[in-house]
């Protein structure tokens, strides 16, 4: 029997396949939107992961490229360093600025488009979109090195343990974002816990006279020669290296809708505490790893008497975790490892901005619609796994290496945070002048909005310059050439839906009615299929109802037409000779000339289809039906109706059976008959 239609409000999960259940639960209701929405304690760990784990590896880098030119270079760091603090406060007052003013989750993206046009905010969203992917592959590969550094023999395990990482947050993330920050929040919390208590130790330590040493500060550096001009860019890059600790900033302004009401003060508080956890945590850990005499060079070999062939050089995280709690303590575990999982976690904040900001693009047209449909568990989950394959793209193909990785990080980041700064002040110059002289309170706060976003564009372009600069050679060229490819694929979705929503608008030369209705039930081998394809056809009542047959040979036209009259079947049959073994085709013309004789009717073509049970199933029917279907919808006039006949495996599925017949319920026209099973998809 025809398959019966489920109430709306009946549980979907009987029709959610075992595994899809098992691994991301079971489907939520629309009207359980709200209890996914994350308080600020769980949004913390879910937008803040990225910015929070980023001091993981930001000191790391900054002293790294900075030893390039001797250990004398580490003087240089304690600026560096205040640099970077001084833009992540600037960065961070200035994103509190804008979600306040765009709340919708759009970010810097719908700033860029609101305020300088359709050009800047796709170049803002496809960066953004390509440093959400880079942001999943730098902190798996970090998270990666840090479990590495604990445990030296996985080296070789490198690029299967990133991919493997990055799966498992997919499914967590599928799973939806109130599971989500469950999972993620104790991690996140034991590793903040877990640093400032190595950080308060060990200048506590120093403090008394007993500063923690680390491995590393045995071994002197194979310094570079470097002129004068180098050694300004040798420091401007390693600013820029530092400036790693300022991606995930973007996240909170991106993941507003994801937040309780009230969900500007929410978002407004979660940003401010997370810049100021990592403002602290990026500072002392800087400090401490001066005070240990860390050493991390870009090449191992470079460290004199270091045996770079037979050892893995520590993350600067593991060197002053060991110096300070010592190697192989407890507390050394407990570090690395809650600075492996925040890393590993990090890319989470990815897998909420990416999926947010999807959806956004396609409302607004510039991306696939299917990003912004929400999976069973309420989430965008096309969006999740498009970022979960990129990243996995990206890690296979630089063997996850971090220090390749990371040349290709944060240029995206600061083309969206310089524009979004940009459109900002725009905002609040046109915001003043359409405000009263008269509304002092709201003068005053456009005022500070337009001094705080005016610093912050000046000081995200410059850090852009210098970014650019100092990167492009080492591989950030491939970003600049991603941005632009993906902002032009972008621009032509765009153009695309608007080209067919001009096409299908309605007017008022549309015309209703036509001079026929004809039903046409397509016939391979007169099988029960075929019998409820033309039980449907008579309860629909066309005008005329006729059975077709596409005859490949003449003995098999023979033998349906002796089957047709044996069976009395209760509508005609007409017979299409197709010498070429094709389907489509002659149908197409038999039903032009049914027009030009009979007036231009409207046909309705019947296939039988099989649905079945198995995979491996599929393999072993033709899909006839679907491909004839797929070519008769180009017919002008024409329309599909697919008769579905689940097989008995189908039961596995669906808990039910074709059977028995509709006719045998209603009119008791076939049963009785005997019809032949056949194992091809009908016709």
């Amino acid at each position: 029997m025809s398959p019966a239609v489920t109430d709306d409000k009946s549980p979907a999960a009987e029709e959610t396949p075992i595994a899809k259940r098992i691994l991301i639960g079971e489907p939520l209701t629309s009207e359980e939107l709200e209890g996914q929405l994350l308080p600020k304690k769980m949004a913390l760990p879910i937008f803040a992961s990225d910015a929070l784990s980023s001091v993981a590896y930001a000191p790391q880098e900054l002293l790294m490229i900075l030893l390039i030119g001797g250990t004398a270079f580490l003087a240089f760091s304690p600026w560096v360093a205040a640099a970077v603090v001084a833009l992540l406060v600037v960065v961070v007052l200035s994103y509190r600025q804008l979600i306040k003013a765009y709340p919708s989750g759009g970010g810097d993206y719908e700033v860029a488009r609101t305020n300088l046009g359709e050009k800047a905010g796709v170049i803002v969203a496809a960066a953004l979109l390509v440093d959400y992917i880079l942001t999943v592959a730098v902190s798996v590969a970090s998270g990666v090195d840090n479990i590495i550094s604990a445990i030296p023999g996985l080296d070789t395990w490198r690029v299967e343990l990133a991919v493997g990482f990055v799966i498992l947050i997919i499914l967590v993330n599928l799973r939806g974002v109130r599971e989500a920050s469950s999972a993620f929040a104790i991690p996140t919390y034991v590793f903040i816990g877990s640093v400032l208590l190595m950080i308060v130790t060990g200048l506590v330590r120093w403090g008394l006279g007993d500063a923690p040493i680390a491995e590393s500060a045995q071994y002197a550096v194979k310094a570079e020669d470097l002129t004068q001009a180098a050694v300004i860019l040798l420091i401007l890059r390693a600013f820029s290296s530092g400036c790693s600790a300022l991606t995930g900033v973007e996240a909170v302004s991106n993941g507003v809708p994801a937040f309780r009401k009230p969900k500007v003060r929410n978002a407004q508080t979660t940003l401010v505490l997370m810049g100021s956890i990592a403002i602290v945590m990026f500072a002392g850990l800087t400090l401490l790893a001066l005070v240990a005499g860390v050493h991390y060079a870009e090449d191992p070999c470079h460290l004199v008497g270091f045996d770079c062939a037979a050892a893995v050089q520590p993350s600067l995280m593991a060197q002053v975790a060991a110096a300070t709690f010592g190697q192989g303590s407890i507390l050394f575990f407990v570090i690395q490892a809650a600075t492996a999982a925040v890393l590993l976690l990090a890319a989470n904040t990815a897998f909420n901005g990416f999926p947010l900001l999807g959806s956004v693009l396609a409302r607004d047209h510039y991306a696939p619609k299917a990003l912004n449909t929400r999976g069973d568990r309420l989430v965008y989950s096309n969006g999740m796994i498009i970022l979960g394959l990129a990243a996995v793209l990206v890690l296979v193909i630089f063997q996850a290496k971090l220090t390749t990785l990371i040349q290709l990080y944060i240029i995206g980041v600061f083309v969206s945070f310089s524009l979004g700064q940009i459109g900002m002040v725009k905002h609040w110059r046109r915001e003043l002048k359409l405000l009263s002289p008269k509304a002092t309170a709201a003068r005053r706060e456009a005022y500070s909005g337009l001094f705080i976003n005016s610093l912050g564009a000046t000081f995200t372009v410059v850090v852009l310059v210098i970014v650019t600069i100092t990167k492009f050679t080492h591989g950030a060229w491939l970003v600049f050439l991603a941005i632009p490819i993906l902002s032009f694929l972008m621009i032509g979705v765009h153009r695309y839906y608007r080209d067919v929503a001009h096409e299908i608008s309605m007017d008022d030369d549309v015309h209703y009615g036509s001079s026929g209705d004809v039903a046409l039930i397509l016939v391979g081998t007169l099988q029960k299929p075929v019998a409820k394809a033309i039980d449907y056809a008579l309860a629909a009542r066309h005008d005329k109802t006729l059975a077709v047959h596409v005859a490949v040979t003449p003995e098999e036209a023979r033998e349906v037409q002796d089957e047709w009259e044996f069976h009395k079947m209760p509508v005609p049959l007409v017979v299409i000779q197709s010498p070429y073994r094709q389907y489509a085709p002659p149908l197409a013309r038999f039903i032009n000339q049914y027009r030009e004789k009979h007036g231009s009717s409207v046909v309705t073509v019947y296939l039988p289809q099989y649905i079945v049970g198995h995979w491996w199933e599929g393999m072993l029917h033709n899909r006839r039906a679907r491909r004839i279907a797929q070519q008769l919808m180009l017919v002008h006039g024409v329309q599909i109706t697919l008769v579905p006949w689940l097989l008995d495996s189908s039961e596995v599925i669906y808990g039910r059976r074709s059977r028995p017949l509709p006719g045998d319920d209603r009119a008791g026209r076939i049963a009785g008959y005997g019809l032949v099973a056949h194992t091809d998809d009908q016709p």
